[in-house]
């Protein structure tokens, strides 16, 4: 059964007030909480306990497919492997995400390795959020690892949203691209404190006219850390793109590593960075609305990062 606490986070992570509709597995405290599937999508725990596949068939549409985890024991730990079969012409939305409360003296960690294997012309939108909780000692640690494979004409969007309470994160994310497949990446990042966030991009532009489009908006305060690392690799006639842009705040140190490689001449790639300070005129503009200095700052970062 899911308490208060772990309705809270799913709340949080995957905006779930009640059971949602359609294919979900809930898993809470290391262990799968509810399940349920539908005709055409199915769910299935891997042997060895390690984690779920989620087969998807072919010609699928108007789907969705809801995988929270949530973590409310101080000291729990767990690496958890869900593989994702998207058949082909399939249209869905799969939301995931992470929340983890912790009132504890010891570490909380969740690391989720993700595997996607989208067929040719299939559609996936997918959505996953990371929120921390609790006034414990012990840390609130996630380590997601994406890895994407897809075939000819397929299209992945991925949103990716980490606004609070998370102390330290390695976000991982592989993606091969076949003739005509389109990746699209948005993450939102913010940390605050001594956070520390890391995040890797490696995208392998394979086929022809394949393209991929890796945007991150970030916000560092405080003592906090960031480092935004994106690989493109143009080994066809495709067109690649990466953009990082962030606000740093206080005493927080951020950095920005792009690496362009073309292996063919008619690979056209592009990477844009821009990491600088809140222009003193927004806030003084916003505060002779009526807004405190405080308030005016919120406002910013808050329309910064949708």
């Amino acid at each position: 059964m899911i308490d208060e606490i772990q309705k809270t986070l799913l709340e949080q992570v995957a905006g779930l007030h009640a059971v949602p509709e359609g294919a979900y597995n809930l898993r809470a405290n290391g262990k799968t909480a509810e399940r349920n599937t539908t005709a055409n999508i199915d769910i299935i725990s891997k042997p060895d306990g390690s984690g779920i596949e989620i087969h998807i068939k072919p010609g699928t549409r108007n789907e969705s497919v809801h995988i929270p985890v949530v973590l409310s024991e101080s000291g729990l730990k767990e690496t958890v492997y869900n593989d994702f079969y998207i058949g082909e012409g399939a249209d869905v939305v799969i939301v995931a995400g992470c929340g983890i409360h912790n009132c504890g003296n010891q570490d909380s960690e969740h690391d989720g390795i993700h595997r996607f294997f989208i067929g040719k012309n299939a559609k996936v939108k997918y959505v996953e959020k990371h929120y921390g909780s609790g006034e414990g000692a012990g840390e609130r640690i996630l380590n997601p690892g994406t890895e994407v494979t897809m075939e000819e004409g397929s299209y992945m969007e991925m949103e990716t949203t980490q606004i609070k309470g998370v102390d330290s994160t390695e976000r991982s994310t592989r993606a091969d691209l076949a003739a005509g497949a389109k990746l699209i990446v948005r993450e939102r990042l913010l940390t605050h404190g001594h956070q520390s966030a890391v995040s890797t991009f490696d995208v392998n532009l394979n086929g022809e006219d394949s393209s991929a489009n890796v945007i991150s908006r970030s916000v560092a305060k405080e003592n906090s850390y960031q480092k935004f690392v994106s690989r493109l690799h143009g080994n066809a006639k495709c067109a690649g793109h990466t953009e990082c842009d962030a606000i740093i705040m206080d005493h927080a140190n951020i950095s920005a590593v792009p690496e362009l490689t073309a292996n063919n001449p008619d690979a056209a790639l592009i990477h844009e960075a821009a990491i600088g300070k809140i222009a003193g005129e927004q806030i003084i503009k916003l505060m002779t609305l009526g807004l405190t200095e405080e308030e005016a700052e919120a406002q910013i970062i808050n329309g910064f990062l949708k």
